[in-house]
């Protein structure tokens, strides 16, 4: 994968190094681009999203707010937050939360969530199919 100046493709899975990943995610062509690496394989999604997703994206939200409110389980939610676990994998899900005695573990000020120092959320949701994510 020698010139990462050239666009990738995507919606699709590539095979890929974690070294190379991590220029492509450093790549500005790239910066408003979800983009997920998994088993030595990279994806990446380029935005806006659709009407549909958008819709089902705040209904989730809804729903989990909701569902910890009444239950009152404190939580914190997360909306396209970056997750990463350094040489392993990376994601950047709609919409993930900490739930319960997880709800503080991630300070303020926090920009991508290193999983090797912070637990991964109790929930995660995404409309890409990416099986064993955290």
């Amino acid at each position: 994968m020698g010139n990462l100046n050239t666009k990738l493709q995507t919606d699709t899975w590539i095979a890929m190094s974690w070294d190379e990943y991590m220029q492509v995610v450093e790549n500005p062509i790239y910066e408003q681009a979800k983009i997920y690496y998994y088993k030595g394989h990279i994806r990446i999604e380029m935005l806006p999203v659709s009407f549909d997703h958008g819709q089902d994206h705040v209904i989730i939200i809804f729903a989990v707010n909701l569902f910890t409110v009444i239950k009152g389980i404190p939580a914190t939610g997360l909306d396209t937050t970056t997750l990463r676990k350094p040489g392993v994998r990376e994601c950047q899900p709609d919409v993930s939360y900490y739930l319960g005695e997880r709800a503080q573990s991630i300070p303020s000020g926090t920009g991508i969530v290193n999983l090797d120092r912070y637990p991964a959320p109790n929930l995660v949701t995404n409309s890409v199919s990416i099986p064993g994510l955290i």
